[in-house]
């Protein structure tokens, strides 16, 4: 047992050690001149909502976070249209201000997030996406700690938008597992659904616990980094970097992305 445990430790460290220097080879190359200056326009992933105005549209994106913080989580949010409407709907967390966290159309519906460019996590279009947009506007309202975040453990814009998950399971959301506070979890409520909505969760506070999900597959969560190993397809999930070798588009979108 003694040589168990010894090989789980080792194989823990090895995996954030691995997660942390692929993050650091992988990240982009930012602009040091500040937050204030930093890229903010499109990416170019969304499609173009007036081109496409008759479909109704839902997508997830999510970006390396702000500074250092950026080599170990990162800042997701959600765009919306219904049929016929020309413009999207954009919705995350943010942390800065008084009064609700909850923000709306504060940026562009996939700009880059202070210079660093967004990844399309989840796409769905048509009639599947007009179905679910209702639900998120609920679950947006439901969203349990609309003025309070912490960057560690949580609530933050992980926690919120692995809520709408939870509440949406036709989302099929598959967040990162370098989104930290995704498995924030209520004392009162440490045992529940995954943020991919369909499986089970037990989590202390996002602290500790483990998660078996659809999307997730298993995933081991100890301070806050997460570790585990998906299956469909099967690829590894590492802290830092999230999953390395997933086509995150081609599993949830339920689109042809123009």
């Amino acid at each position: 047992m003694k040589t168990f445990y010894l090989s789980f430790l080792c194989l823990i460290f090895l995996a954030i050690f691995a997660g942390l220097a692929l993050s650091l080879l992988q990240r982009e190359s930012l602009s040091q001149e500040g937050w204030w200056s930093a890229r903010r326009d499109s990416a170019g992933l969304a499609p173009d909502a007036r081109k496409y105005a008759k479909d109704a549209i839902v997508q997830v994106y999510a970006a390396p976070t702000w500074g250092w913080k950026g080599v170990v989580a990162v800042h997701p949010w959600i765009i919306f249209k219904r049929a016929g409407e020309t413009a999207y709907h954009r919705y995350e967390v943010i942390s800065w201000g008084a009064g609700d966290k909850v923000r709306h159309n504060r940026h562009s519906p996939d700009g880059y997030w202070y210079g660093a460019k967004p990844r399309l996590l989840v796409a769905h279009r048509g009639p599947e996406a007009a179905a679910m947009i209702p639900q998120i506007e609920a679950a947006i309202a439901s969203y349990p700690w609309p003025t309070t975040y912490h960057a560690w453990p949580g609530p933050n814009s992980n926690t919120f938008i692995a809520h709408l998950g939870r509440e949406v399971p036709a989302l099929k959301l598959d967040m990162p597992a370098n989104a930290v506070g995704k498995d924030f979890r209520s004392l009162l409520n440490p045992v529940g659904l995954p943020p991919s909505g369909r499986g089970v969760q037990v989590s202390l506070l996002g602290v500790a616990g483990m998660t078996l999900g659809a999307e997730e597959g298993i995933e081991l969560n100890v301070l806050g980094l997460n570790m585990g190993v998906g299956f469909s397809p099967l690829r590894l999930r590492l802290p830092f970097i999230g999953g390395p070798g997933r086509d995150n588009l081609q599993k949830n979108s339920s689109e042809s992305t123009p």
